[in-house]
This record gives structure tokens, C-alpha cells and sequence, in this order.
């Protein structure tokens, strides 16, 4: 007999469903209060699933409530869930999949889509065929509502569909030529759905796939002119997926394929122009296959550019030229911001410790991105004229100087044009084009920059914050340019605009400014010194105009200029301008505010510029980032305690670590007073950092480490067996998490200096297990392979008689990584922990001899000590060579062995 609800209790459970959208915040708190203690009764799920398909005179709304409730209670419960219960919602949602009711349909796909996605396809094998059957109905909901599951399905497990079942066929050679057919059905819907799922495969390269790929491309061209606006845009995502993982099968009529995708990036839909628009920033991202486009670009280009005008929906949208600066910023206007924790790398000045790169962990490696932080943001709001912005920036450093025979002539005559929005299209493409094509427009910069500074004060805000953007683009050209006097004649008047227009009465206009502005300041670096006054002048003024979104990019901006000046920000002037303003709003802010990030971030950057000189304001900083790292953990641990409870993001513990981390690096052995107040709790909670679920936590943690190693060893040798014990499986052999493997192997290299020999040879064979597999990998990350390297110099210069013996396995790989690392005292204490390696077991550098000679001639300017080693260490070989000795260095190329004997005088 089929399972029946109890009338009393079904009642009530719709009652609370028809209050779920009561505005009324107490009934919403009673109301939730309820549902938790409902959702403990064993047959809640099939409450809920009974109002969702059978309660079919119920309102839409209170059904699909009873849905999601359903689907986030499967989600959350799933493994406490009886599999006879999960197989009764699978089967009842199939079997009411023809629901009248579209939003009841979606629903229901929802539901049976979250339960095969939490315990696998192969648990409820019967799913997917009893679904592409329904597919064959003649009633529309049946289909449209299977479709609905099959769609979602294939989005949550098409790795699943690649795997072959009993009989050996896999899923998807059955489902992708049913999804084909229904390229051509009657339904614009369902011709959607089968062209967006099915282009899924094509997106992850499915082995499945393969095979149909032609006749994918076959089908999915038929509706290449297709009247309904939503299959055109899945027509044009599709192309852009081919382009993307199988662009051979466009490239036989890539003339037919451009001519269409010009045809439809002009389309009167703009969402539809700029799906296709997309096409041109894909294909341009193409390295082997651009060039092809060369022949298209004298109507590729103007394209680009005409797309490049604001719309009139646009225009309703942003064309503000009120002036609002005093107008207080919504919670919406503020977009979530989170801190990139610090990870150690030996190309940034060795002052600065770690640096902010992105994480590169989890598959995220970190490869240039297209764009810098500031082009991101300026592209954020994305549309067809930004899209078209973007191809043209990537066509630009495509093809470099060959597109401005096309660009020139139109932008010339935008810039000129009386019509404010085609002379602000002019300027954005002129931005656009700055790093391909710098070169070719250095001859006109110097007419062209003046332009654009005076345009800092057009009527219209929207012109106004464009030509701040685009200026920015071409600060390096303003400070570095060709002409001798360039610093005069454009640096200054490009900076003294940017400061004019930062303290615009336009919030918009302020925004493009201080951006800008924190652009030139770090393409400037040490030629802002002059002018750090006036700036900071500026900057202050700001502080008392900008609402709070513009104050994130202010302290951004500030904490820009201290890493560009470094110590020359420590004057007297500057630190009692700067501090107090700064400090006000430090002990203004609440925790939880948006602001903590950026000045935390902006905090840091200013106490390494400051140095000791710090010290005055750095005990307060300290003990509420300290309190900041303990109530978080403890919340966190709370919430472990308690599932109503939302765990805490660790980006404000992460963030906290970092600064802390700078305050260390600032004060040096001046930090260890901090560090040993309140028995070193900053230790423990440091401890329990670097053992946090949150890979970014971990990865501040030992960034701290390593700066406490530096700066504050007397104070973490008493605990040193724990840390190493929770550093050690942190060094990972396979790289999972590439930045806390990259700041746990630091972090051991700076130990081990400190601790010494008797300290540390209990932990050499297992850093060492770990270490040089992953200086042998293959494509490890840069940045991870020279620590893992200096560390396992740093070990043989204080256990030699340990590491040496291991030599042969890792010294081609550490000289050859070790090579391209510029001087600094960190190489220099590895090269010294290698040669000393070498005295103890000469025989393990013979395989890799050719590689340390080069490594060795790779120094620039070694110190004499490092000198001298290299000296003795290249005389002791030759003594053990013998007659081999020449045969030896004459592999070296000739002028390379010439140098060779010089330098080292053998």
C-alpha cells in the first residue's frame, strides 16, 4: 500500500509553507523554527514530496517550497536518508514529471537531479532510460519536463556518462544522437535544451563525443538562422565551445564560420550580438589558429569598435551625471571582496618577504591571466561593448601593430566626433589597444595623452571615467617613454589629472580615477618619490569624500603607494599625515565590515614601508588581529559543535595572518615582545592555522612561520617537534594544494637555518621523502619547485652528512631550477648548503657536473664568502677529476668555458 500522510499533520506542514513568504521577520523565525523540528520526523520527506506532486490544488509556490525544501534536505541528510525512501522520491518525481505546471516540473527535475548527483548514476540505473523513453511522449510536459532532469543530470554528472555500463556501451553513445534529433524539434525550448546539453560534451572534451562530432557540427548549423533568440545564443555558445576543444571542425569552412559570426555579433539582440561576440575573444586566445583571422580584420576590427557604443539600454542603466559624491552607497553597490594569502616567491624584492600572487593551488594554476586586477574590474560589467573591448585588447596582442591600419583611421575619427558616445567608443578602444600595440602608438601619444588629460574634465562622467582608464593604460609610456624629458612633459600632467579627477564630485568618475591613479603608482614604483606630498594630500582629502565602495579602491591605492615608494614613505611628514587618518578608521571599523579586507591588506603594505618605524602603532594592530584569528576559530570550531550554525569563511583569519606577518617582517627581532605576549597564543593559534580545513588559511599560516623563523626563533624552538609535525605532511608529493606545499617547504628552509643540526636531523628523511619528488616532477610550478630546491640546500648546509648521500637523486633537477632564480641570500645559502653536499660525497654531483657549472655561472654578483666556496669546491673537483678534468668542462660552450676558468680559476 502506498505510503498515505496524516491529514492533522499534512495541514499544518502547508500551513507553514503558505507563511514561508511572510515578510513578517518573526513569523519567519517561528516558521524556520518549525520546519527544523518537522525535518527530524522520519517521514518529512515524504511530506514534502507528497505537496509537491500531489497537491496539485495547491498555489505553484507553496509546491515548489516543499521542492526545495526536499532537495536541501536530500542534500544535507543523504547519507542518513533509507535508500527505499531516496528510491521513492526518484520514482514518484519521474512519475509526476508531467506536471502542468513549468515551475513544479523544474522543481521536481531538481529534485531527482540532487539525488543522483549525491549517490551516483549506477545506484539507480533504471533513471536514464526510463527518461530518454519519456523523451518519445507526445505530451509536451512529459518531454519538456524530462528533458528538464536530463539536462541538469548531465551538468552534475557527465563524468559518470563517460563510464560503461554492464553490457560495455556507455550512456552517452545512446543519449547525445537522441539530444541531435532534437536540434530540429518544433519546440524553440526543447531545441535549447538539446543544444546547450549536448554542447556540455564538446566543453569537456568527451570521449563519447568524439565520434558524433560531425554530426554535431552538421546539426547545430541547420539552426544557425533559427528565429528564436535563446537557440541562437546556445547556437553561438556552441561555436564558441568548438573554437575552444575541437576547432579543427570549423576551420574547413572557417570563411562560412567568420562570415556568420560577423553577421551575428551585428545581430539587433544585443545579448545575442554579444554571445557571438564572444567568438572573436576565443578565437584570438587560439595561439596556432589567430593567424587565420588575419585576412578578416579589416571587418573584424571596425565591428569590434562599433560594438564598442554604449546602447541605449545601457545609457539607462549607468549614464549618471549627477553629482553624487555625497549620496551613500547600498549594500549592493559593494561587490564581495576576497584577500589572495601570501605566497613566498623568490621574484619579488626579498624585503617584502611573500607576495600576494593568486593561488595556484587546486588546478587554479596561477598562469598570467589576460588581464591585470584593474582590467578585470574595468571589464567586470560585462556586455556586448565590453566584450567587444576585450577581443579587441586580445586581438591587439594577436596581431600587435598589423590591426592599426584598420583601428587608426576609425579612431581618429571617433576621438573627433561631436557625439559623446562615439567619442567615448574611441577612447575605450584606445585603452584597448595599449598593450598590443604600445609600439605603433608611441608616435602618437604625445598628441594623443594631452587628449586625453583634458577629457578628465568632460561634461559627461561616463567620458570622463573612460579617459581616466585608458590614460592609465599608457602611464608606462608617460613615465618610460622614448623622449628625454617625458617625466616633465606627461608623467606629471597625467598625474596631477588623476589627482583632480579622484576628487571628482561623481562617484563613478572617482572610482575610474583612484583606479587609475593605483595603476600609474605601481607602474611608477620609485619615480613617485617627488611627488609622495601632493599624493598623500589627495589621498586624504579622499578619505572624507569617498562613500564606501570608493573607499576599498582608496586604501588599495594607498597601500599601492607604499609598496611603490618603500622606505622613502618613512619621513616625518608622511607618517603623521598618513597614520592618524588611517588608524581612524581602523578603530572605527566593526569586524564584520567589507572595509577590514582592504585595510588590512593597505596596513600591511604601509608597515613594511615603514619598517621599525612601525613599531608605535603596531601593538594595537597586533592584539585585534590576534582576538580577530581567535573568535574566529572558536566560531568555527562552534559551528562544528552546532549544524545550525554557519561555518566562517577564513578570509578574515587569512588576512589577519598576512598582516601580522608584515608587522614581523617590519619590526624584525623587535616583533618577538608581541609575538611572547600572553605565553606566545599567537603561536598556538597559528598552530591550529596551519592544520584548518581552509587550504588558504593553512597557506597564511606557514607564511607566518616562516617570517617567525626569521625574526622570532628563540620563541618557536621550545615548540619546534609540534610545528614540524604539523608541517611535514603539509609538503605534499603531489602538489594538491601547490601554495601551502610552496609556504610549508619555505617555511622548513628557514627552520632549519635557525635550528641547526642537532635540531633538525630528525626531520631530514621525511622533509626529504617529500621534497625531492617534487623537484623531479614534471610541470611543477615555478615558484614551488625553487623552495622545495633552497630548502634542500638549507638541510645539506646544516645536516650535510645526512643529505648528502641523496645527492645524485635530485642534483641535475636542483641546478637547473635553481639557475634562473635571481641573486639573493636565499640562493646563496642553498648554493652554500650544495657545495657543502659536494665536500661530503663529490661522486653525487658527477652526473649533473655540466648543470651546476651552469647553475654556478648563472651568479651575478656573489658575495665573497658564496665566492670563495665556489672557488674551492671547483678546485677540489678538478683535483678529483684528474686527467678527465678538461674532457669534463669541455662540454661547456666555448665562451661559457673561457668564463668558466676565469671566474673560478681553474
Amino acid at each position: 500500500m502506498e505510503w498515505q500522510p496524516e491529514p492533522e499533520s499534512l495541514a499544518q506542514l502547508i500551513q507553514l509553507l503558505k507563511s514561508t513568504n511572510s515578510a513578517d521577520n518573526a513569523v519567519q523565525q517561528q516558521n524556520n523554527q518549525r520546519l527544523d523540528q518537522l525535518s527530524q520526523v522520519p517521514d518529512f520527506i515524504n511530506y514534502l514530496l507528497f505537496v509537491l506532486i500531489f497537491m496539485k490544488d495547491e498555489d505553484s509556490m507553496v509546491r515548489t517550497v516543499a521542492g526545495l525544501l526536499l532537495k536541501n534536505n536530500v542534500r544535507q541528510e543523504f547519507s542518513t536518508i533509507p535508500a527505499s525512501v531516496l528510491d521513492y522520491v526518484v520514482r514518484k518525481s519521474i512519475d509526476g514529471i508531467g506536471d502542468p505546471d513549468t515551475m513544479v516540473r523544474h522543481t521536481l527535475g531538481t529534485v531527482v537531479a540532487t539525488v543522483v548527483e549525491q549517490g551516483k548514476l549506477s545506484s539507480w540505473p533504471e533513471v536514464l532510460p526510463r527518461l530518454m523513453q519519456l523523451l518519445d511522449s507526445n505530451e509536451y510536459p512529459v518531454v519538456e519536463g524530462s528533458w528538464d532532469i536530463l539536462r541538469k543530470i548531465c551538468e552534475e554528472c557527465y563524468q559518470e556518462l563517460e563510464e560503461p555500463l554492464s553490457d560495455g556501451t556507455r550512456p552517452l553513445n545512446v543519449m547525445v544522437p537522441k539530444f541531435l534529433e532534437f536540434f530540429s524539434s518544433e519546440s524553440p525550448v526543447l531545441r535549447e535544451y538539446a543544444i546547450t546539453t549536448t554542447t556540455l560534451f564538446v566543453t569537456h572534451r568527451s570521449e563519447s563525443m568524439q565520434p558524433m562530432i560531425d554530426n554535431f557540427v552538421v546539426e547545430l548549423f541547420k539552426r544557425a538562422n533559427d528565429e528564436n533568440s535563446e537557440v541562437l545564443k546556445a547556437v553561438c555558445k556552441a561555436v564558441v565551445a568548438l573554437v575552444e576543444n575541437r576547432p579543427d571542425k570549423l576551420m574547413p569552412e572557417f570563411e562560412n564560420v567568420v562570415n556568420y559570426m560577423i553577421h551575428t555579433t551585428q545581430h539587433s539582440d544585443p545579448d545575442i550580438a554579444m554571445e557571438a561576440c564572444e567568438f572573436w575573444l576565443s578565437f584570438c586566445e587560439q595561439d596556432e589558429l589567430v593567424g587565420s583571422l588575419k585576412p578578416f580584420l579589416n571587418r573584424v576590427v571596425p565591428m569590434l569598435m562599433h560594438g564598442m557604443v554604449y546602447s541605449d539600454e545601457d545609457l539607462l542603466l549607468l549614464d549618471n551625471d549627477d553629482n553624487d559624491a555625497v549620496v551613500p552607497d547600498s549594500d549592493q553597490d559593494i561587490k564581495p571582496r576576497h584577500h589572495r594569502a601570501r605566497t613566498h616567491d623568490h621574484h619579488q624584492p626579498e624585503a617584502a618577504g611573500a607576495s600576494s600572487n593568486s593561488d595556484a593551488s587546486d588546478a587554479e594554476d596561477d598562469e598570467d591571466d589576460d588581464y591585470s586586477d584593474d582590467d578585470e574590474d574595468f571589464y567586470a560589467e560585462w556586455n556586448l561593448r565590453k566584450c567587444s573591448a576585450a577581443s579587441l585588447d586580445v586581438m591587439s596582442s594577436a596581431f600587435g601593430d598589423q590591426i592599426l591600419e584598420f583601428v587608426l583611421p576609425m579612431l581618429k575619427e571617433e576621438l573627433a566626433s561631436d557625439e559623446w558616445r562615439v567619442k567615448e567608443a574611441g577612447i575605450l578602444a584606445l585603452g584597448a589597444i595599449a598593450d598590443g600595440c604600445m609600439s605603433g602608438m608611441e608616435p602618437h601619444m604625445s598628441s594623443l595623452l594631452p587628449y586625453l588629460i583634458q577629457w578628465f574634465k568632460h561634461e559627461k562622467a561616463l567620458v570622463r571615467s573612460i579617459a581616466c582608464w585608458s590614460a592609465s593604460r599608457y602611464g608606462k609610456w608617460a613615465i618610460f617613454g622614448a623622449e628625454s624629458n617625458n617625466i616633465k612633459v606627461y608623467f606629471e600632467p597625467l598625474l596631477a589629472g588623476l589627482l583632480e579627477a579622484m576628487m571628482d564630485n561623481n562617484k563613478r568618475v572617482q572610482e575610474a580615477a583612484c583606479s587609475a591613479f593605483a595603476t600609474i603608482e605601481e607602474d611608477a614604483g620609485v619615480y613617485m618619490v617627488p611627488y609622495i606630498q601632493p599624493v598623500l594630500d589627495t589621498l586624504i582629502r579622499a578619505f572624507s569624500l569617498y562613500q564606501r565602495k570608493n573607499l576599498i579602491i582608496l586604501y588599495d591605492a594607498v597601500g599601492t603607494l607604499a609598496e611603490a615608494v618603500g622606505p622613502e614613505l618613512n619621513q616625518p611628514q608622511y607618517v603623521q599625515v598618513l597614520m592618524p587618518t588611517i588608524l581612524e578608521r581602523w578603530d572605527n571599523l566593526q569586524t564584520d565590515d567589507q572595509h577590514m579586507f582592504p585595510i588590512f591588506e593597505c596596513l600591511s603594505a604601509v608597515a613594511l614601508g615603514l619598517g621599525k618605524d612601525f613599531k608605535p602603532y603596531a601593538q594595537k594592530i597586533y592584539q585585534r588581529s590576534v582576538r580577530i584569528i581567535a573568535e574566529s576559530l572558536q566560531t568555527g570550531q562552534q559551528a562544528l559543535q552546532d549544524a545550525s550554525m554557519e561555518q566562517p569563511s577564513g578570509d578574515l583569519v587569512v588576512v589577519a595572518l598576512d598582516l601580522i606577518s608584515a608587522i614581523v617582517q617590519a619590526l624584525g627581532e623587535d616583533s618577538q615582545a608581541l609575538i611572547a605576549e600572553h605565553n606566545c597564543v599567537m603561536l598556538q593559534l597559528a598552530g591550529m592555522c596551519m592544520v584548518d580545513p581552509e587550504k588558504e588559511v593553512r597557506q597564511s599560516a606557514f607564511a607566518l612561520l616562516g617570517d617567525l623563523a626569521m625574526f622570532c626563533f628563540p620563541l618557536i624552538q621550545p615548540q619546534l617537534d609540534g610545528i614540524m609535525q604539523q608541517l611535514i605532511p603539509q609538503i605534499d608529493r603531489n602538489g594538491l594544494h601547490i601554495n601551502v606545499c610552496n609556504n610549508a617547504a619555505w617555511s622548513a628552509g628557514e627552520i632549519a637555518l635557525r635550528a641547526g643540526n642537532e635540531n633538525m636531523k630528525s626531520y631530514v628523511a621525511p622533509l626529504l621523502e617529500r621534497l625531492i619528488p617534487l623537484l623531479n616532477a614534471e610541470n611543477i610550478q615555478q615558484t614551488l619547485a625553487e623552495n622545495a630546491a633552497i630548502t634542500i640546500g638549507r638541510l645539506g648546509l646544516v645536516c650535510p652528512d645526512l643529505v648528502a648521500p641523496s645527492l645524485e637523486h635530485f642534483a641535475q633537477s636542483w641546478c637547473y631550477i635553481l639557475a634562473c632564480v635571481k641573486d639573493n641570500d636565499e640562493k646563496s645559502s642553498a648554493f652554500q648548503g650544495m657545495m657543502t653536499m659536494i665536500s661530503s660525497n663529490p661522486q653525487g654531483i658527477s652526473k649533473a657536473f655540466l648543470h651546476f657549472c651552469r647553475a654556478a655561472l648563472n651568479w651575478q654578483t656573489p658575495d665573497a664568502q658564496l665566492m670563495e666556496m665556489f672557488i674551492q669546491t671547483f678546485a677540489g673537483l678538478k683535483q678529483l677529476a684528474g686527467s678527465e678534468w678538461e674532457a669534463n668542462i669541455g662540454m661547456l660552450e666555448p665562451q661559457m668555458r673561457q668564463v668558466f676558468r676565469e671566474r673560478f680559476l681553474v
